[in-house]
C-alpha cells in the first residue's frame, strides 16, 4: 500500500528527488504566490526573459529589454539649394561593415516610416559645401520633422545653422548635426522627413554612396 502523508520531520534533507515531483508543464517554473503557496509561472516565448512584477506577484515572461531597432540612411548624391523635404536619392548604409537591428525603417520620396512604436531617438547629419562663386551663406540650415497623421501636417522638432563662406580657389564645407526624442505611439501615422534651407542655390548638401555625409540615424529606445 503507498504512503499518501508523512510528517515534514521524516523527511530529511535533499531526499525529494526530481522523480518524486508531481509532473508539471513544459517550460513552466516555480515560484511562491502572494500567500506563501507553491505556484508556477507561466512558460514564456522564445526571446523572452523572466520580469519581476515585484512584491505581492509571481515573476512573468516578457519581451527582452535594451534597443531592439537601430537603423542608418544616407543621402547618396549632393544638390544645391532648397529641399522641403530631401526627396530623393536615399538608401540604407551598405558598406561592408555596416548593419541594422531589427526590421528597420522604410523610405519613400524622403517620408520615413517607423516600424513599431516607442521611443526614438531620431538624428539628422547636415554636410554642406559652398561651390565658390558667390557671396558667404551665413543661414543654411537642415531640420528633423515629424508627423503624427500619416503626413498631412509635420512638425518642425530640432534645426542645427551652418555657415559657408567663399575662398578664392577652393571649396568651404560645413557640417551639423541635430537630434530629437520622438514618442511614437502610432507606427501607422508617424512619419518623420528632413529638409534643407539655404540663402542662395551655390550652397550646396553633400551626399556620396560610398560614406555617410548627409544622413539619418533612427535608434528605438524603449517602450513609450
Amino acid at each position: 500500500m503507498a504512503i499518501t502523508r508523512i510528517t515534514t520531520s521524516a523527511v530529511t534533507d535533499d531526499s525529494v528527488t526530481l522523480a518524486k515531483m508531481a509532473p508539471g508543464t513544459d517550460g513552466n517554473l516555480i515560484t511562491y504566490d502572494a500567500s506563501g503557496n507553491p505556484a508556477a509561472v507561466a512558460t514564456g516565448s522564445a526571446g523572452q526573459v523572466l520580469t519581476s512584477a515585484g512584491a505581492g506577484a509571481p515573476p512573468t515572461f516578457a519581451a527582452a529589454g535594451g534597443i531592439t531597432e537601430a537603423d542608418t540612411w544616407r543621402l547618396t548624391t549632393s544638390f544645391g539649394g532648397d529641399a522641403n523635404p530631401i526627396n530623393s536619392n536615399w538608401e540604407r548604409a551598405d558598406d561592408a561593415t555596416a548593419g541594422y537591428l531589427g526590421s528597420g525603417m522604410t523610405q519613400s520620396s524622403g517620408v520615413f516610416t517607423f516600424p513599431s512604436t516607442g521611443i526614438w531617438r531620431v538624428a539628422f547629419n547636415y554636410a554642406l559645401y559652398s561651390n565658390n562663386s558667390s557671396g558667404d551663406d551665413r543661414a543654411p540650415n537642415g531640420t528633423i520633422e515629424i508627423s503624427s497623421d500619416s503626413g498631412s501636417n509635420y512638425d518642425n522638432v530640432s534645426r542645427v545653422f551652418a555657415f559657408v563662406t567663399t575662398i578664392s580657389g577652393n571649396y568651404t564645407h560645413n557640417t551639423g548635426a541635430c537630434f530629437a526624442m520622438i514618442d511614437v505611439t502610432n507606427a501607422s501615422t508617424f512619419r518623420a522627413r528632413f529638409t534643407v534651407d539655404t540663402l542662395n542655390s551655390n550652397t550646396s548638401t553633400y551626399g556620396d554612396s560610398t560614406f555617410n555625409n548627409t544622413s539619418a540615424e533612427f535608434i528605438r529606445l524603449g517602450d513609450t
